[in-house]
């Protein structure tokens, strides 16, 4: 097994993309306000600066494209300005080939987006950071607040996040998972653990560079409002997401993978707890999916349950077995459903409010939670973590 380990720290550098005194993007420091633009330089081997965060958080994107009879703006930013995901807004053209547009003002926060010059899609091709995934990578926005948010680097203590790679002959090959230790972990004590897995198109370090986990739970820590505990954050990619008996496969595979070797690799290299309320499963959107069919399944591993943006369209048919258990309040500790609000519509929406109307017929106790104001995002995710669902966390 080969091991690296970093700091939290050094962890999110790769999305912080910091800056150095007053300068855009120079990756330097973990700034909260990396893309506020302050001495005119533009990112080390850029063309122009892109995007541009306004002290009124107004932002300006900027192509240098002059042979493009087109280009637009597209992903999940347009969500903020009260639009859809897949809508584009188009760039005005300058005399010198150089493309622009403005949006905003825009609540501070992190987004995601694309860029499509004459229809062809990329990220920004001046932004330095840009986030790798199980999908085509895009480019992050992060529009600053008047201090750093609760997702940023702040002066507290940090936690660690340790690099495992291992052999799955589950999958037959080689995997990754992240680890994240409290500040000041103590193998001497024992700590409850969570197992926190992505969606269609993440892997695991997206819930570092993305979701901001590890700094997440610093400041939860260093605020008092969450328990300490050991993160482990898997690969549940156990099937090519486009095969087409994707469905079929990946929730046995995936059970398989943390039984296996998951689990038993973090229980011998970790003080952790063993019993079933000592350990959570949590994911969103596919993640969450795996949390209701591997964890709703395995209740002689989990107690505690986090379902982010997911839920099913027939839940009384398909999770039968866990409505109907015995005991089944006896079993679980705690049992959290959350959406984003501007995803409590439609497709997802009503998967969930399948999921919440099957458990309450049931009489099984869980918390159901619509807030922040993101859609089926990273905005959503990163709240409900901060917002409910780890400071929840082993407080009954």
């Amino acid at each position: 097994m080969i091991r690296s380990r970093f700091s939290s720290l050094l962890a999110a550098a790769f999305i912080l993309a910091p800056t150095f005194a007053s300068a855009q993007q120079a990756n330097v420091n973990l700034d909260w306000d990396p893309q506020r633009n302050k001495e005119n330089l533009t990112p080390f081997s850029a063309p122009v600066n892109s995007p541009e965060v306004h002290d009124d958080r107004t932002v300006t994107f900027r192509v240098k494209a002059p042979h493009a009879q087109k280009v637009e703006l597209n992903g999940a930013v347009l969500t903020a300005l009260g639009r859809n995901w897949g809508d584009v807004l188009p760039f005005t053209r300058g005399d010198d080939g150089l493309w622009s547009l403005t949006i905003g003002p825009l609540r501070p926060d992190m987004y995601a987006y694309l860029i499509r010059i004459d229809d062809v899609q990329s990220v920004d091709p001046s932004n330095t950071q840009a986030a790798f995934t199980g999908m085509p990578p895009y480019s992050q926005l992060i529009v600053h607040g008047d201090e750093p948010a609760y997702y940023d680097a702040r002066d507290v203590p940090h936690g660690t996040i340790t690099r495992h790679i291992y052999r799955s002959d589950v999958t037959d090959g080689q995997r990754d998972l992240y680890v994240y230790t409290p500040p000041g972990y103590d193998r001497s004590k024992t700590y409850p653990v969570l197992y926190l897995v992505g969606g269609s198109g993440e892997l695991p370090h997206n819930w570092i560079y993305d979701g901001r986990v590890n700094f997440i739970m610093d400041n939860l820590l260093a605020e008092k409002k969450a328990e300490p505990m050991v993160i482990v954050i898997p690969n549940n990619q156990v099937v090519h997401r486009n095969h087409p008996k994707h469905v079929e496969l990946t929730f046995e595979k995936f059970e398989a993978e943390l039984r296996r070797h998951v689990i038993p690799l973090v229980e011998r290299e970790y003080s952790v707890r063993r019993d079933p309320k000592g350990r959570a499963l949590s994911g969103l959107s596919m993640g969450g999916r795996h949390t209701m069919f591997v964890g709703f399944n395995s209740l002689d591993l989990f107690a505690n349950f986090g379902v982010l943006s997911a839920g099913d369209n027939d839940t009384e048919k398909t999770f039968a077995k866990f409505l109907n258990t015995r005991d089944v309040n006896d079993k679980i500790d705690y049992l959290f459903v959350g959406l984003g609000t501007a995803e409590s519509t439609g497709f997802f929406a009503a998967r969930s409010e399948n999921l919440r109307e099957a458990l309450t017929r049931h009489g099984i106790e869980h918390e159901y939670y619509v807030g922040g104001y993101g859609g089926h995002d990273w905005a959503t995710w990163r709240h409900l973590l901060y917002a409910r669902f780890l400071p929840n966390l082993w407080r009954n």
